[in-house]
């Protein structure tokens, strides 16, 4: 019974997210209303298919449809491949082509925490001159984008990107109480020197918004991107599913010329 009532309440909470009713989501996973109320509630037992019928109408992660499963009474079916191994190596040859095709600008590869996984000579080269010569501190995005001592003392507009960064973090991770790691980072970002108190009560409901530039002082003069990102479309592995690339395009005509001239400078 525990299970069914564990079940039912993320059930529940993933139709919340989606602003569903429960008539909504029942007529639209061909669900009896009362059954999904009985589901719910914990009243019923979900079969596996229903629970995966629910999940697919409700768009539910695959790591998430795998804790479904699971607070259900059934085995996870979405295997979690580790993106080194063998089963994976073509998709690591289109994750280094995305990358290449990029150059000179910048693009890096991220997994659900923001670990930056990868990253092209262009992230490499802006990074290093906007810091001075010097190299990050941190191989995590948003600890570059919060620390006061990395990235983030270049970057101009950095309440407006930091809002929205944190805003789609904790958008990700409304719905997943037991991701600790996650939920550990948003604490760590928020407790840095700076961070308005009030985003820790951003509305988590809302979503992210779909374009954000960055401005990056240059020395008296700035480097200027929007961001772009990309996912590999109709995923079944959990690994698959959560990496993403960021590829950044220059706004102004001297973003363009300085990537170009360290691109050019760096091969000599």
């Amino acid at each position: 019974m525990a299970s069914i009532s564990q079940f039912g309440t993320i059930l529940r909470g993933w139709r919340d997210a989606r602003r569903m009713s429960q008539l909504d989501l029942a007529y639209a996973a061909d669900v009896s209303p009362r059954h999904l109320s009985c589901l719910e509630t914990g009243k019923a037992q979900a079969g596996r298919e229903i629970v995966l019928r629910l999940s697919e109408t409700l768009d539910v992660p695959l790591r998430d449809r795998n804790a479904l499963l699971m607070a259900a009474g059934y085995a996870p079916i979405y295997p979690e491949t580790a993106l080194a191994t063998a089963p994976l190596v073509e998709v690591r040859r289109a994750i280094d082509l995305l990358l290449e095709q990029q150059e000179p600008y910048p693009a890096l590869l991220l997994d659900r925490h923001w670990n930056m996984l990868q990253t092209n000579r262009g992230m490499d080269r802006v990074v290093r001159r906007v810091l001075g010569g010097r190299q990050s501190k941190h191989d995590n995005m948003i600890r570059q984008i919060f620390d006061p001592a990395d990235v983030r003392a270049t970057i101009v507009n950095w309440e407006e990107v930091a809002r929205a960064v944190i805003g789609n973090l904790q958008h990700t991770l409304a719905l997943s109480p037991s991701d600790s790691v996650g939920h550990a980072l948003i604490a760590e970002a928020l407790a840095y020197p700076g961070v308005p108190t009030r985003w820790r009560d951003l509305n988590v409901a809302s979503p992210p918004a779909p374009l954000m530039t960055t401005i990056m002082r240059d020395g008296a003069e700035h480097l200027t991107f929007f961001s772009t990102i990309t996912t590999f479309a109709m995923a079944r592995d959990v690994t698959l599913e959560e990496l993403r690339i960021e590829c950044c395009f220059p706004i102004d005509e001297r973003t363009r010329r300085v990537c170009r001239e360290m691109a050019e400078a760096a091969a000599k």
